[in-house]
């Protein structure tokens, strides 16, 4: 699975830096799926998007912190747990029950983000 930030997040921004796969955005931010890996030209992911890996994506939230999901391994292959729920201080950062992978699919999936 990966980790989804609620609406209880208080935009502190602790979470950000610590995520190994760069999944972590500010509200209102663009992200794309060459910050902070790997990739390069076109990158199918798991959500079906097919897009050119330095291409800017439109943010998931504007208000608030959001992961992107297609990114985040859930810290698996760098850390023993999610480094953003560690450092999360009002705990926003949780399991999303909608976005379901078993380790062995994180772990290919980080070694796709990171060749």
């Amino acid at each position: 699975m990966a980790i989804k930030i609620t609406e209880e997040c208080i935009n502190c921004g602790a979470c950000e830096p610590e995520c190994p796969n760069n999944a972590i955005y500010e509200g209102g931010a663009e992200w794309r799926f060459s910050d902070g890996t790997s990739l390069k030209g076109m990158f199918h992911a798991k959500s079906g998007l097919d897009v050119d890996a330095e291409s800017p994506q439109v943010p998931k939230s504007m208000d608030l912190y959001y992961i992107v999901s297609d990114k985040c391994t859930e810290c698996v292959g760098f850390h023993d747990e999610p480094q953003c729920a560690a450092v999360c201080p009002v705990d926003c950062c949780v399991d999303d029950p909608d976005w379901r992978e078993s380790e062995e699919e994180l772990l290919d999936k980080k070694s796709k983000l990171h060749l």
